[in-house]
């Protein structure tokens, strides 16, 4: 006999827990409100538990709906796994690779890999976005792009799998006519650099909410771009920290100096790893994979991560 539970059921399930209604998951599936009813009606018949409360102006998980939502995901997970290898197996050649990288990577090592993989296949397009923070992963959970290069341990969804492929040091500096330039080349207290403004870049996306990345100082000026975070610090405004590659130019040349505080790491410095991101259910066209290849050659051949 066949098991009537469908996958169908399922994802509505998890959309009406991520919708917040079921008006608005028949929405996001293109489907009627009375079918996204009459489907999760059905799913609680065949499950014999009540998923959802509908006493009150939306609907609420019951005890039992929370219990089997992971359930439910981790199923949908798997089928979308499934489905992508599949597809990999047969997959032909990419019209486009669609790429966003985070900002605190460097863009000339995209740049090399990304020409490599053309050599390989110069007919695809490419379409690069850069982006901070929670960025390149809203990028591809809203299927944006194809992969994404995200920097850090802050930033992860069960839907999208990472492989390392390097690091970037991330330094504390100031300006060389900076007041805090000045200091012995000691540890910095951490109550000194509150009394200073500190250049803090702000997450296009909603998943820094409540959160805090090496914010130390009381007075902060917000910008929206890591280029205008180094220009700002770079004209005296305030301090703030920059990946090394950035930076490495104007230290050697004495117009930013490194400001030594454990608080943000051994001598203001923290290694971070970066990570090739992509969502389950997309595999690895040819062309991803040139750029896969040729992004770990480049990385470990670059002296873009300081000893």
């Amino acid at each position: 006999m066949l098991d009537p539970l469908s996958l169908d059921q399922l994802r509505m399930f998890v959309a009406v827990v991520e919708r917040g209604s079921f008006r608005a998951a028949a929405a996001n599936l293109s489907r009627a409100q009375s079918a996204v009813s009459q489907a999760i009606a059905n799913l609680e018949q065949q499950l014999r538990v009540r998923l959802f409360d509908r006493s009150g102006h939306r609907p609420t998980m019951t005890p039992e709906g929370e219990s089997l939502l992971a359930d439910a995901r981790e199923v949908l997970l798997r089928v979308d796994a499934l489905r992508a290898r599949a597809k990999g197996l047969g997959e032909g050649l990419e019209l486009e690779l669609t790429l966003t990288v985070d900002t605190l990577f460097p863009l000339s090592v995209v740049g090399c890999a990304l020409r490599d993989m053309r050599v390989e296949h110069p007919s695809v397009a490419i379409r690069l976005a850069v982006e901070p923070l929670g960025g390149p992963l809203v990028a591809l959970l809203e299927k944006r792009c194809k992969l994404s290069i995200m920097v850090g341990e802050e930033f992860r969804d069960p839907r999208i799998a990472v492989e390392a492929i390097g690091a970037v040091q991330h330094i504390a500096v100031v300006s060389v006519d900076h007041e805090l330039a000045r200091l012995p080349d000691i540890d910095v207290n951490p109550a000194v650099l509150s009394d200073h403004l500190q250049i803090v870049q702000t997450d296009p996306s909603s998943l820094s909410q409540g959160k805090t990345f090496g914010v130390l100082s009381n007075r902060i000026c917000h910008v929206s771009s890591q280029d205008a975070k180094h220009a700002m610090i770079l004209a005296g405004l305030g301090w703030g920290r920059l990946p090394h590659w950035q930076v490495e130019r104007d230290l050697r040349e004495g117009r930013l100096v490194r400001l030594a505080t454990r608080a943000l790491g051994r001598d203001g410095a923290v290694s971070m790893e970066a990570y090739l991101a992509h969502r389950i259910d997309e595999p690895f066209g040819p062309a991803a994979k040139a750029f896969r290849a040729a992004l770990r050659r480049h990385v470990s051949g670059e002296a873009w991560l300081p000893n």
